[in-house]
């Protein structure tokens, strides 16, 4: 595509009283680095380097609210002040560098206590440091993970303080944002769909049930997350099976989220059941993200997945089918994609002071 005289890509947004540089935004992915939940050095030269290299707004891995709440040993955490102490030294590098730093709060339900990729496959015994993980109820994410432990009431009730616990620490971390998981087939997804949520409770059967435990991590998080600074809330749009979480669903969903004042939904796709069967290409999934943005236009949409070039990401954002755009493996591969992407659009890129030898 031609470079826009002015690229929709790097106008600045708006989040409350958040202001963003730039509509690109760095997607969590999980590192598998850490040590009970603490960030390290890894943590801070892996975020930090998205800050130099210009990314609007940086967004951390899955970020445990429980211990149990990990997908692996190796995942970070925000349920102790320790941990809330380490992420306020990469908050600071990451604001002094310009950029913003939102943490995605998250806990995987029935898919913890899982090997790191490169460690292993399946279900971590108790024996190697693993645990006994929880669902909605008794079934498991596949014959590799261990069978969970149905949580009771009391449960879900512990795990939504465990959240608004976990987004005070955030607050009090230095962090811009929080984002709840609700996707990839973790804890929340969990209930949302009725492939997982077998319950006849009141978390359980109907939409208006299945909504419920979501919806009131969102309320419980609304209470102590300051109301100057946005919530992002991250669905998958269609669990890609039949019976399943679908587009209508997120779409009746979005609308329930933007009156409890969340103030973007990054929409992603999958995850919850290995029979899901996935047409994966390019923008794969900006068009469920664009259907919910005409849908309820007052909530801001961030769209994901298989955004790899400049010209990609500025065709969303001129098309109007979201407001964000998340870019995640190709951050991995060159973490300047944002200042790479100003130049192809045809702008000067901002760049540290210690970086402009370079020449952009």
């Amino acid at each position: 595509m031609t470079a826009p005289v002015n690229p929709a890509l790097f106008k600045p947004l708006k989040l409350k009283d958040l202001t963003l540089p730039n509509r690109v935004v760095v997607s969590p992915m999980c590192m598998y680095s850490a040590q009970n939940g603490l960030p390290n050095e890894f943590h801070l030269v892996h975020l930090g380097q998205f800050a130099l290299g210009g990314a609007g707004l940086i967004l951390t891995e899955a970020t445990a609210v429980t211990a149990e709440g990990r997908i692996s040993p190796d995942d970070l955490g925000l349920w102790d002040d320790q941990q809330m102490i380490q992420f306020g030294h990469i908050t600071d590098f990451v604001h002094r560098h310009g950029s913003k730093i939102g943490v995605q709060l998250a806990h995987a339900g029935r898919k913890a206590s899982t090997y790191a990729p490169w460690k292993g496959k399946g279900w971590l015994p108790e024996a190697e440091g693993g645990w006994i993980a929880l669902g909605p109820d008794g079934n498991a994410y596949h014959e590799l993970l261990g069978v969970p432990r149905m949580m009771s009431v009391d449960d879900i009730r512990a795990t939504v303080a465990a959240f608004a616990d976990a987004a005070r620490r955030a607050q009090m971390a230095g962090f811009d944002a929080v984002e709840l998981h609700a996707a990839h087939g973790y804890l929340l997804h969990q209930f949302l769909s009725p492939l997982s949520n077998t319950r006849t409770d009141d978390y359980g059967g109907p939409f208006e049930h299945r909504v419920r435990f979501l919806l009131e991590v969102v309320q419980a998080v609304h209470e102590v997350w300051p109301r100057h600074l946005p919530i992002f809330v991250r669905v998958s749009a269609t669990d890609w099976a039949e019976g399943g979480w679908d587009l209508e669903q997120t779409t009746r969903l979005a609308a329930l989220l933007r009156q409890e004042g969340v103030e973007v939904l990054d929409v992603s796709t999958g995850g919850l059941t290995p029979a899901q069967q996935i047409e994966v290409g390019p923008l794969y999934q900006t068009p469920f993200a664009a259907h919910i943005k005409a849908a309820v236009p007052e909530l801001r949409i961030m769209t994901v997945g298989m955004i790899d070039t400049p010209e990609q990401a500025e065709q969303v954002m001129q098309s109007g089918q979201a407001d964000l755009v998340a870019v995640g493996r190709a951050m991995l591969r060159d973490p300047h994609w944002t200042q790479r992407a100003a130049r192809t659009l045809g702008l000067k890129p901002t760049l540290p002071d210690a970086y402009t030898r370079a020449g952009w």
